[in-house]
């Protein structure tokens, strides 16, 4: 399909993706480096459970946060459907559907943290259970959320591969960080596929080698679209110039 003109609610949906996509990214980063890392002391529920009891209003921020990051996700995929429609529809919606599968995956992320404060909490049906078996269980439900991720990543890799797909057919982008999208992204499936089923597949590819280059190339993507906006290249002046 030729794209032969960019309407203004596809420039005023590339502000949107652009602009959601980098408060997803700046959200997700603070609440998992900031906020929710420094609760966590590896190999030890009972000190874990103590720092989220001493700071539970910093746990409970970091909840907002994640369900404020899957908010944005629903208004990325909105913007990008609106933007990459034209190009092919189906695609298009499918790209919005794998994105919004992994936006819904990533709220059990806040349910599991939430879940672990009434663990720790002092209801009288608790106090049935030792203490450290509580503990115990609330860092179980904690350390779900990394499996919340890991399951919808192949999701958030699919709806990124078909979305750079598009770009790369559309024009709007540089066609370079386009086709660095597709591989990036389909690296992230592969990886990510490969890890659920081999789940030491990580201690021959470190896991933020999954999908860094993907982000890297959401976070390119994202500014592009803020500051440059949506710029259409004639394939046809493209060929004369390169000849």
């Amino acid at each position: 399909m030729t794209i032969s003109r960019i309407d203004n609610s596809q420039r005023t949906a590339a502000k949107v993706a652009g602009a959601s996509g980098l408060f997803a990214m700046a959200i997700v980063v603070f609440a998992n480096y900031a906020l929710l890392n420094s609760l966590i002391v590896p190999g030890n529920a009972t000190e874990t459970a103590r720092n989220i009891l001493a700071h539970e209003m910093q746990f409970r921020i970091t909840v907002a946060c994640f369900v404020l990051y899957s908010l944005s996700v629903v208004v990325l995929l909105a913007a990008l459907y609106v933007i990459l429609k034209p190009v092919n529809q189906g695609l298009a919606l499918a790209g919005a559907i794998f994105r919004l599968v992994f936006a819904m995956l990533w709220l059990l992320s806040p349910l599991n943290m939430l879940g672990a404060l009434r663990l720790l909490g002092s209801a009288s049906y608790l106090q049935v259970f030792e203490a450290d078996r509580l503990q115990a269980l609330a860092r179980v439900t904690v350390a779900g959320t990394f499996d919340d991720y890991y399951v919808g990543l192949p999701f958030f890799g699919l709806a990124a591969t078909v979305c750079a797909y598009l770009w790369l057919k559309s024009n709007y982008i540089p066609k370079g960080l386009a086709v660095f999208g597709v591989i990036s992204s389909a690296w992230c499936v592969l990886c990510a596929f490969v890890f659920l089923i081999f789940p030491h597949f990580n201690k021959v590819v470190n896991d933020y080698w999954f999908d860094s280059p993907m982000a890297i190339f959401e976070m390119i993507l994202s500014f592009w679209l803020l500051f440059k906006g949506l710029k259409l290249v004639d394939p046809t002046q493209t060929q004369a110039g390169a000849a």
